[in-house]
């Protein structure tokens, strides 16, 4: 099997996530991620799968897009080993049919997109949902069997995950676009893989979040401490004399002392 060029998978990864909100293709984006960490994955066959997930759906309908993934299809949110990391990645959830709340909201979007289905992503904190763009108080949640709720069901779930008294504000269910949906799962991936201490599979998340249109001079330090604590000094400097050319001022500048200190260590 070749080798999979991760430089250049990044650099789709950033060609992708830089097209206009409206024209950012999730599913292809949510691949890039998966590929990144599953050098064999086939992308035009990946989206060829979610082409025949949406071909074999009944209607075009909410109702039956949700009967169909989660009733017919059996997927379901993966509460046995909610941190593998696979659930994040679209190709296996595909395949393994579980997910996590933000990977199964994928998939029911992405297929959904297909068939005109309209929805949206809502970002609630602690636990992604959909929204449905017809109706505005009907929301799904992909990982609880595609179940319909309204926003006092979407507040009751709010509270399930964070504890009766913690305040719920509507503000947690606006929509959010393809980037910030990309952001969060690279952020999940992120902790998981710190939590296990893999240290390369951080990297190779933060060279990914670092592509997004809206990242920033402190990202691209926190991409360039990771590359040190995987001992790769010379990059890491790299990244902390870019970050520091982003930020100037006081933290410009003891990014720039982290980059020749690095450099030190090459000598």
């Amino acid at each position: 099997m070749a080798a999979v060029d991760t430089g250049r998978l990044a650099e789709r990864f950033g060609e992708v996530v830089a097209r206009p909100e409206g024209q950012l293709p999730l599913d292809e984006a949510a691949l890039l991620v998966a590929a990144r960490f599953r050098p064999d994955l086939d992308l035009p066959a990946e989206l060829g799968r979610l082409d025949e997930l949406a071909g074999t759906c009944p209607a075009p309908t909410l109702d039956a897009l949700v009967a169909h993934l989660f009733g017919d299809l059996g997927f379901a949110g993966n509460r046995a080993d909610y941190y593998d990391p696979r659930n994040s990645y679209l190709d296996q959830v595909v395949t393994r049919r579980v997910g996590i709340p933000i990977s199964l909201a994928v998939l029911t979007l992405t297929v959904g997109r297909r068939l005109d289905v309209p929805l949206v992503g809502v970002g609630m904190p602690g636990h992604f949902l959909l929204r449905d763009q017809v109706d505005h108080d009907l929301y799904v949640d992909p990982f609880r069997g595609g179940r319909l709720l309204d926003s006092q069901g979407c507040a009751a779930v709010f509270h399930a995950v964070h504890g009766a008294d913690a305040a719920f504000h509507p503000a947690y269910l606006a929509p959010v676009g393809p980037r910030s949906i990309l952001t969060r799962m690279l952020a999940n991936l992120r902790t998981i893989f710190t939590s296990r201490g893999e240290r390369a599979s951080v990297v190779a998340v933060l060279e990914l979040h670092n592509r997004l249109p809206d990242s920033s001079g402190e990202d691209r330090g926190e991409l360039a401490a990771a590359l040190a604590a995987s001992g790769r000094f010379g990059d890491a400097a790299r990244q902390y004399d870019q970050a520091a050319d982003l930020l100037g001022g006081s933290l410009g500048a003891e990014f720039r002392r982290n980059a020749d200190r690095l450099r030190a260590r090459l000598n």
